[in-house]
């Protein structure tokens, strides 16, 4: 029997409770350009580091989903994400042997960190 291999992310969903504000938020921090309708499509980006998205897991007092998004300017970013009525959680800070990140939340309070590119 052949091993099998890891299986990269290929998808994800953004659950909102007001999709407009979620819209508005998500399209013009990351550039997104959303579609109408029940299902709102989000195309891939471009750009992305090689091989492609990896994740990690830890242990945390809720469970949920994080996002890590590349962004081209963390600080520009991060001025923009209460304009758009989201929330800085932590100011930038440097992983080791890693890039620099800050984590925020959208206005639904889903946890994302932003990745400087």
């Amino acid at each position: 029997m052949t091993a099998d291999w890891r299986r990269p992310i290929v998808h994800f969903e953004i659950l909102a409770r007001d999709t407009e504000v979620q819209r508005r938020f998500y399209g013009q921090l990351f550039n997104w350009p959303i579609g109408e309708g029940p299902i709102m499509n989000i195309p891939s980006g471009l750009g992305g580091p090689e091989p492609g998205p990896a994740g990690h897991m830890r242990q945390s007092d809720r469970s949920g989903i994080a996002l890590y998004l590349q962004v081209r300017d963390l600080t520009d970013s991060l001025a923009r994400v209460p304009e758009l009525g989201g929330t800085v959680v932590s100011e930038p800070f440097d992983v080791p042997g890693r890039p620099t990140i800050a984590a925020i939340e959208d206005p639904e309070g889903n946890p994302l960190v932003l990745v400087q590119q």
